[in-house]
């Protein structure tokens, strides 16, 4: 059996054939190596155990990878951030509403592409390290498992090598998993004449998903109640687009079962539907201007029930509900 361990320079080694370094009757035996060696052999053992249980745990890889899939579904924005004006201005910051009525707008859609490039990048750099973490664990846990003690000793210095290497790359995943600054070619802002006009930074920030509540989000046989959470509540409040379609309509008349509606809130109530019918409902926040990348919105599937109850009649599309209950803490 070829025992290789990318990265260690060990491929070159066989477990259980007469070129090893140690062979089956030696280990059972116990009589592999001098006491000092077999000292030194233990300690670093012990030290490559530590490493794989706190730095490179599978609960932190797996806390990791959650990470990355939530950051596939958020959407990111451009930031404004002015720096302070010149020595003697009356107003030490500029507010970016009032930036943005100086910035060209040609210019600032340039960097909106600019930014939507830099996410994409910024999400396949992190997919890619977290896939040398995840071989970088591997290689170490059959390390480990080796009943070989050679590579803790002669080989030792090979393996702080790669213990290193994954140290840096769990370091540099974490710096990249924060979006960043973006790198400005040009100015943004026209030159207006003898107006002072500060420096400005453009920065790249992160929204958490908008995704349904698919517990408190329920069918009745001619309206749906829907609820939606964000994860991380913003100060203000937002505007979101609900859009819904009748899956497989069956006449021209109900392919007008569809539409998208404004909503201020995260909660609705969508009648005028067709009973014992299926539905697909999507939700996101409303577009805004400095949006440069959502690749994800969520969306849920619910089916009336069939039959209205005895005695009612459909009610308005669009009737925005009240709250049932509580608000779920998310």
């Amino acid at each position: 059996m070829t025992f290789q361990v990318a990265g260690l320079g060990l491929d070159k080694m066989k477990l259980h054939s007469p070129q090893s370094f140690l062979d089956t009757e030696e280990v059972e035996d116990q009589q592999l190596l001098e006491p000092e060696a077999w000292r030194t052999y233990m300690e670093r053992r012990n030290t490559l155990q530590e490493f794989l249980t706190s730095d490179l745990s599978p609960h932190l890889l797996k806390r990791h990878h959650a990470r990355m899939q939530l950051l596939k579904k958020c959407s990111y924005y451009i930031e404004i951030l002015p720096k302070h004006l010149a020595l003697g201005d009356q107003n030490s910051l500029v507010l970016p509403n009032t930036m943005f009525q100086l910035i060209d707008p040609w210019k600032f859609q340039r960097m909106k592409k600019v930014g939507t490039a830099q996410t994409k990048i910024q999400l396949l750099l992190l997919g890619d390290l977290l896939e040398q973490l995840d071989r970088g664990r591997l290689e170490l846990d059959s390390l480990l498992e080796s009943p070989d003690p050679q590579p803790f000793l002669a080989g030792w210095g090979l393996v702080e090598q790669r213990l290193a290497d994954l140290s840096a790359i769990m370091d540099n995943f974490l710096a990249v998993m924060v979006p960043g600054r973006l790198h400005i070619k040009h100015r943004l802002v026209s030159d207006i004449g003898a107006t002072k006009i500060p420096h400005i930074r453009l920065m790249l920030s992160t929204k958490m998903p908008v995704m349904f509540d698919r517990k408190e989000s329920v069918a009745y046989w001619d309206w749906v109640s829907l609820r939606w959470f964000v994860t991380l509540q913003p100060a203000v409040p937002e505007q979101f687009e609900l859009r819904f379609k009748l899956l497989e309509p069956r006449t021209q008349q109900e392919c007008m079962q569809c539409g998208v509606i404004p909503v201020a809130a995260c909660t609705f109530e969508v009648h005028n539907l067709l009973p014992n019918r299926t539905y697909k409902f999507t939700v996101k926040r409303v577009e805004s201007y400095t949006l440069v990348y959502e690749p994800w919105r969520d969306s849920l599937t619910l089916q009336t029930t069939p039959g209205p109850p005895e005695g009612l009649t459909p009610s308005r599309l669009g009737k925005p509900s009240l709250p049932l209950t509580a608000p779920s803490e998310r």
